[in-house]
């Protein structure tokens, strides 16, 4: 079965933006981005909330900027080939290898576990997340730990008053930013239930 996956940058204190909603101390340096391009080549379909979607529209026209070099382009067509669900109440049209979501974010994900195919099924966007979180649906988070303290902002790890339980399974510190990579899968009771 497809796992679903939460992947993102973080400060140490836990936010993936500042309190300005800033998030500049996280651009990749050239080991960082060829690890999340590695990451990407992992995933079967990527699921969005608005904000992220429309922070995400730079990279459907990326390829036609003849300044970029070339780690750059090739992370931008795997950005632009993934199928990507995108879930709004105020959006009535995406653009790209896009499409709105029809269904509830359970249903979406239990129809894409269900269909034949490779690859992850990745979660973008701290609202859209929490929300899969609440509802038992992340298998893994995955976090790029950048060694700063914002002080605030939005949190990666969704906000509940339950319990769930982790196993680190990699783990891996990049030589030049000092960034931390941490992957954890949620541990399961029988039934499929995060122990709580």
């Amino acid at each position: 079965m497809r796992s679903v996956t939460y992947a993102m940058s973080v400060s140490l204190d836990g936010y993936i933006t500042g309190p300005d909603g800033g998030f500049d101390w996280t651009a990749p340096d050239e080991e960082v981005f060829r690890f999340w391009t590695d990451e990407t080549r992992q995933l079967g379909v990527h699921l969005l909330g608005r904000r992220l979607y429309e922070t995400m529209l730079y990279w459907e026209t990326a390829d036609q900027n003849p300044s970029l070099d070339f780690s750059t382009l090739e992370w931008a067509a795997l950005w632009k080939s993934l199928p990507k669900v995108v879930f709004s109440h105020t959006l009535r049209s995406v653009r790209g290898n896009a499409r709105l979501a029809s269904v509830s974010l359970a249903e979406e994900i239990e129809r894409l576990r269900a269909e034949p195919g490779d690859g992850d099924i990745a979660i973008g966007g701290a609202s859209l997340a929490a929300a899969a979180a609440e509802a038992g649906l992340i298998d893994e988070y995955r976090a790029v730990v950048y060694p700063v303290l914002v002080g605030g902002g939005t949190p990666f790890f969704p906000r509940h008053e339950r319990r769930v339980d982790l196993q680190l399974v990699e783990n891996r510190t990049f030589s030049s930013s000092k960034a931390v990579y941490l992957r954890y899968r949620v541990t399961r009771r029988p039934g499929g239930i995060d122990r709580s």
